[in-house]
């Protein structure tokens, strides 16, 4: 008797698998998301450690007001080099077909015959006497195993690092000194960070960081890499050592896989365009090679030493904030009562208009009740409140844009151009947030190309992707009529610099490279700093067009006496003729004139020299007239850089300008 039952299949037979909770630390999702922070691909992540590297030690020179020394170099570690750093022995090949740049005989001669196919071509081009284009370098396929691996090194002159918070600060994500409200270079807080997780992704070494701070006998050495499932630094030498030339600052060293030579022009642009917002700080950037020719070393030098004010740490705007904020800060707060938490914890809220708020609140509210004690549903009506009632804007005292002198100063010192024009605009709002826009706008320069130049800046730091859809591109090349400013925006070699400033940058994207055209204030603001400058910039040209066409008749009227002085000595012997035949009889002067002809007191040399004398009069009388309309001289003028006195270093006043300022000493 056969059994009833049958036989269970192997899908059947599989229980499913039951789900398990599962959490992420930060630095897994980041290593996971790399693309959020710019580390899409080996280029991009070489040029973003860069980045990150001299960002952090700007914050840290200027937040103890020293003037930046930067020194950034990029050291290129051959395959050979990189195996002997890890311990790893170089082995040959055995399985060539098991590499994915190996070429099967088959594809090796179809690339031959499409060679002599070319070469053969080129060839019979030559004898037409056609011209021949340079045949393409054959292209090669190359794997993970091509890839290239580089030292980057960043050493300031900043504050340093505490010996103990070394390791947290660089291998505990979302950890750092730059969470408060106030003007930041950082996007995520991630710093150096996600470069450590980057080169433990692709290289497996450790990061090695040395600091000193003022007064400290002694360097912090620190080796650390990160355990990026827990989130935890993993240290391997944490030592104090002997300090001997007094050094303060930190220097930073890390070995990742990168590609320099993709994004050697975007880095190379970066630190040109870091030059230009920040003229106080000296950058010293250097790509070291196994291969002289390939080395690079560049000096941005420093051409003042007058720096922004620290940006200060404001508190919340009351317009500003959500319900998660305003929970935490009624955790955090000191305040034991309402009335003391609405005055203290955010701005523009007074002592009466606090109590003119819980009395709208409603009676459930009042001054003296206890903060913590807040339900979810008073803390809901807190934040309805807030969005429906009139505060007075955030003022931008907090904030700290480059300042116009600085930025003209930076734009003359890396472009050169033959005019330029900054402005820098009142503070504004955007969601509670204040901002600060600062344009320039240059025409002419050095390496230069023709049409719009745009250099786009967001807290002093350069913006050099997705410039297509930002509001500062947008407004460039459709909102502005450049020509009613008599610049040609195609032909002439024409720099826009925009630098916005804030507690809070409006990004777009993942990436946060550029700022959205849709906030209609900033963009109103943009606008209107680019039209200020361009009115400025309109009456130099004016006034240029003006001197150049004066110039042009001088040189018609020059390029002309000589046939005026011929034409006139021919009608003179023509009358000299008419009055010999007594044809008509002139009166005393012209009889004169032609008595002096005659005689050869009035010869053809004598008008040619006196007409250009009077050319040379009428010019000279018209310069007088245009240097004292607008007020200039027309003297040859030349820059010229003043160094600070050492002696009086702590003794002076500074008295601001836009295009200068006046130092005094005491």
């Amino acid at each position: 008797m056969e059994s009833s039952k049958k036989p269970k299949s192997k899908a059947s037979a599989k229980k499913p698998k039951d789900s398990v909770l599962e959490q992420k630390s930060p630095a897994e999702f980041f290593a996971e998301n790399k693309n959020i922070a710019g580390f899409d691909n080996p280029g991009k992540c070489l040029y973003t450690t860069v980045r990150e590297l001299v960002e952090n030690s700007l914050d840290s020179t200027e937040s103890i007001s020293e003037l930046p020394l930067i020194e950034i170099t990029i050291e290129d570690i051959k395959k050979s080099k990189f195996n002997s750093m890890i311990g790893l022995v170089d082995r040959d090949r055995v399985d060539q077909e098991l590499y994915d740049d190996h070429e099967t005989e088959k594809a090796r001669e179809k690339r031959l015959a499409k060679e002599a196919q070319a070469q053969e071509l080129q060839a019979k081009n030559a004898s037409l006497g056609k011209k021949t284009k340079e045949p393409a370098a054959p292209k090669t396929m190359k794997g993970r195993g091509g890839a290239a691996f580089y030292r980057v090194t960043c050493k300031d002159n900043g504050r340093g690092m505490p010996h103990d918070d070394i390791p947290n600060m660089f291998g505990r994500v979302l950890s750092g000194t730059k969470y408060g409200l106030k003007q930041t270079r950082g996007k995520f807080g991630l710093g150096a960070k996600m470069a450590l997780i980057w080169s433990k992704m692709s290289t497996g070494l450790p990061i090695d960081i040395s600091s000193s701070m003022k007064g400290q006998n002694y360097n912090s050495f620190c080796r650390l890499d990160i355990d990026i499932h827990r989130n935890i630094p993993h240290v391997h030498i944490h030592e104090k050592r002997d300090s001997k030339d007094r050094w303060h600052g930190a220097e930073i060293q890390v070995v990742i896989e990168g590609n320099w030579t993709t994004y050697r022009s975007k880095i190379l642009h970066y630190m040109r365009q870091m030059a230009v917002i920040t003229p106080y700080a000296e950058f010293i950037f250097k790509f070291v090679s196994d291969v002289p020719d390939k080395n690079v070393t560049i000096r941005f030098a420093r051409r003042t030493d007058v720096m922004p004010p620290v940006p200060l740490e404001t508190k919340h705007h009351p317009s500003s904030v959500d319900l998660l904020l305003i929970k935490r800060l009624i955790e955090e707060t000191s305040k034991q009562n309402l009335l003391q938490f609405l005055q203290h914890e955010f701005v523009n809220i007074g002592k009466s208009y606090a109590e003119r708020l819980i009395g709208e609140l409603g009676p459930e509210f009042s001054p003296k009740m206890p903060v913590k004690s807040l339900t979810s549903q008073q803390i809901v009506r807190i934040h309805q409140l807030f969005r429906q009632a009139k505060f007075n804007d955030p003022s931008g005292d907090c904030l700290s844009p480059a300042g116009e002198y600085n930025l003209r100063l930076g734009i003359i010192k890396e472009l050169h151009p033959e005019l330029v024009a900054t402005y820098s605009g009142s503070a504004q709002v955007f969601e509670g947030h204040p901002f600060i826009v600062e344009a320039g706008v240059s025409v002419g320069g050095k390496d230069v190309k023709q049409g719009l130049n745009i250099f786009r800046f967001a807290n002093r730091i350069p913006l050099l992707f997705e410039q297509g859809a930002d509001v500062v591109t947008r407004t460039a090349l459709k909102r502005i009529n450049w020509s009613s400013y008599k610049i040609n925006q195609t032909q002439d070699k024409v720099g826009v610099f925009v630098s916005v400033v804030s507690t809070k940058i409006p990004f777009k994207g993942t990436g946060k490279e550029y700022i959205g055209d849709d906030i209609t204030e900033i963009a109103s603001a943009v606008k209107s700093a680019i039209q200020h400058c361009c009115i400025q910039l309109k009456t130099k040209i004016v006034k240029n067009i003006q001197a150049r066409e004066q110039k042009e008749r001088k040189r018609n009227l020059s390029k002309y006496a000589e046939n005026v002085a011929g034409a006139v000595c021919g009608v003179l012997k023509q009358m000299q003729q008419i009055q010999a035949s007594k044809k008509r009889r002139y009166d005393d002067k012209e009889a004169e004139v032609l008595k002096k002809l005659s005689t050869g007191m009035i010869t053809k040399e004598m008008v040619k020299e006196k007409l250009v004398q009077h050319v040379e009069q009428v010019d000279s009388e018209m310069a007088m007239e245009f240097a004292a309309n607008s007020g200039v001289s027309e003297e040859p003028r030349e820059c010229i850089y003043l160094q600070s006195l050492e002696a009086a270093e702590d003794n002076f006043i500074d008295l601001h300008s836009p295009l200068f300022v006046f130092r005094l000493f005491c």
